[in-house]
């Protein structure tokens, strides 16, 4: 008997597995990419965006100057991570801020589930191994929903991918990231 359900279980996770999808998302024209393998990159970065929070569309030219930065030592992702997103607005989205990264849909909340992301804009920096060396704010522009300041008087981001880029801890690996939520993230 206790074979028979040894052999049940090991049916059933073989099952369970094959049917796991794999961690590859779709880009607006339907490529599928791999946002979690770092290849010879230092790090992975997700900048999770979306085009209908005025938040997140003020930080995208500085998503974009830190995606072209570090493009030699970071694999960059915008994840469109909203469940209702639509394929030609993330498309738009792309265009019309003319975005340095490798853009993704995230529709069913795998990726954002995974890393925890609840707000757009969000940033979350993977170690090849798939470990969070930062997650959190771009900078401090925003001190709260509605209190935009004249300027970041902090670089969150960019001090951790320095440390990181020098082989040296992230000095504060967790920030707030101020924002829109992302709809069904709790």
């Amino acid at each position: 008997m206790k074979c028979l359900f040894a052999l049940l279980f090991i049916a059933l996770t073989s099952l369970a597995s094959a049917q796991e999808k794999p961690w590859e998302f779709p880009d607006p024209e339907g490529t599928l990419h791999s946002p979690l393998a770092a290849g010879d990159k230092k790090g992975v970065v997700l900048f999770f965006v979306s085009p209908y929070c005025p938040t997140s569309n003020t930080f995208m030219p500085e998503i974009n100057r830190i995606a072209e930065e570090y493009a030699g030592q970071f694999a960059s992702y915008m994840v469109h991570a909203d469940p209702t997103i639509k394929v030609t607005d993330a498309y738009q989205h792309t265009v019309m801020f003319m975005v340095k990264a490798t853009v993704i849909l995230d529709k069913e909340q795998r990726l954002a589930n995974r890393v925890q992301a609840k707000t757009t804009p969000e940033v979350v920096v993977l170690a090849p191994d798939g470990k969070p060396l930062y997650q959190g704010r771009v900078n401090d522009l925003y001190a709260g929903p509605t209190k935009r300041q004249k300027k970041a008087t902090t670089q969150d981001l960019r001090d951790a991918l320095d440390a990181i880029q020098g082989g040296k801890p992230v000095l504060v690996p967790r920030t707030e990231a101020v924002g829109c939520a992302i709809s069904g993230m709790k």
